[in-house]
């Protein structure tokens, strides 16, 4: 059946193929109804990985699975590659682009939102041009790049004081992303790459890690984020608390003390951004056509039962909702998308909705420092060290959408903690233009 042909089902149309937009549409398989789920790219990537992915651990396909691999089984379901741009709620309508610009039209009975959230700068958005996010597998690969074309550089000049930037490594912002990347960098310096060279000493690498917190993962109880503390200077990250990143160029970060306001300035050749996110674009259309207001990031406050404020056939879920002050993980995500997938199909079925508001299950947050080394916390439950980590391995594995992907992924962290090495370090120039020209 055709996306631009109605067979009569309800219609239920799913934006974003993140973990809200998938578990929606995993639940609907049953459903009576058509199910349309457009993305803007074609892989449901699982974002908690992307570090790995940009530290040579993992290769972008371990954490990337095709939507419509991942949905073939379901009959009454297509995927559309293009992004949502505007809505008619009175007429029911979703305008989405593809990728060449042209636009298209898509009708719905039914609306889930769960297009999620990018990298934020602050109202700075040059600094991206030498500070890329870690929210998509671009950003992964820049990073990767970057990374790797780092140690390179270093190796190839002749006197300390010309290395010294291109072995500076700073990472903004303290929360797991920061503090995940942070780690990795040191591990690949110290384990993967430090017999592979020959001029230069990778261990070192000097990671910066800014946060204008007064401590790092401040999501987490305060005595796992000192174990965080401890196992980071252990490793060799050093920590810069207190402090908000104010200057980025292409050869240094600048720092302003919160309370001093002094600032601080480091060569650098290598930048990190992981300080905060916000809406995506579509946000602010949606907000507009429904008539509501964003808050807290451009997020859009939601109902009980997830729908938005007049609109009860229209559903916010993932990191885009706003609701009770539920963190943006995966696993709210995951829980909201069910939720939203099981009110569709009991209205379909029934009528009306089930009548039973969403409650989330806190089933743990978790975040990897270094090898042997993470951080859980479920409730009253805190784990960190030894413990912590199988306990994380164990979340993530079971989290990443794929058969094929578990099997890999499990088996390419049992190598490589065995040997040390990490295989996946290849760089491309980003484009087929720029790798046939010289470098200058």
């Amino acid at each position: 059946m055709s996306i631009h042909e109605s067979n009569g089902k309800p219609r239920v149309v799913i934006v974003g193929g993140g973990f809200g937009g998938l578990y929606a549409a995993k639940k609907l398989k049953k459903a009576d109804v058509e199910v349309v789920l457009i993305d803007r790219g074609t892989s449901h990537v699982f974002q908690p990985l992307l570090y790995q992915c940009a530290t040579g651990l993992l290769s972008e396909g371990q954490i990337a699975s095709p939507l419509r691999h991942l949905l073939e089984d379901q009959k009454n379901t297509n995927v559309v590659l293009g992004e949502a741009k505007s809505l008619d709620a009175e007429a029911r309508l979703l305008t989405a682009s593809r990728f060449d610009g042209s636009t298209f039209d898509l009708p719905y009975d039914y609306l889930i939102v769960a297009a999620g959230m990018r990298q934020s700068y602050h109202g700075q958005d040059g600094f991206i041009e030498w500070a890329p996010g870690m929210k998509t597998l671009d950003d992964a690969l820049a990073i990767r790049r970057s990374l790797i074309a780092a140690f390179e550089m270093a190796e190839s000049l002749p006197t300390a004081r010309e290395r010294r930037p291109w072995l500076t490594f700073a990472v903004a912002g303290g929360g797991p992303t920061g503090v995940e990347i942070a780690g990795q960098i040191r591990e690949l310096a110290m384990h993967a790459l430090t017999n592979e060279f020959r001029s230069i000493d990778p261990d070192e690498a000097r990671v910066l890690l800014f946060h204008g917190d007064d401590r790092v993962l401040p999501s987490f109880s305060k005595s796992l984020s000192a174990a965080a503390a401890r196992t980071l200077e252990k490793i060799g990250v050093e920590t810069h608390l207190g402090v908000h990143v104010t200057g980025v160029s292409e050869t240094e970060i600048e720092t302003t003390d919160k309370k001093t306001k002094a600032k601080q300035r480091y060569e650098t050749r290598t930048i990190l951004w992981t300080a905060g996110v916000e809406a995506v674009p579509f946000a602010e259309a949606l907000a507009d056509a429904l008539g509501v207001k964003q808050v807290g990031g451009g997020r859009i406050e939601v109902e009980a039962d997830l729908t938005v404020p007049g609109h009860p056939n229209i559903w916010v879920v993932g990191d885009l909702m706003s609701r009770d002050k539920l963190p943006g993980v995966a696993e709210v995500a995951m829980q909201g998308g069910r939720y939203a997938g099981a009110q569709i199909s009991a209205r379909v079925d029934d009528g009306r909705p089930n009548g039973k508001p969403f409650k989330y299950r806190d089933l743990g947050t978790a975040a990897y420092i270094s090898r042997r080394h993470a951080l859980l916390q479920a409730g009253p439950i805190r784990m960190s060290g030894f413990l912590g980590w199988v306990s994380w391995g164990v979340i993530h594995i079971a989290f990443l959408a794929g058969f094929r992907n578990r099997v890999s992924t499990a088996l390419n962290w049992g190598v490589t903690l065995a040997s040390k090495t990490r295989r996946e370090r290849a760089i491309t120039f980003g484009d087929p233009e720029t790798a046939r020209q010289p470098y200058n």
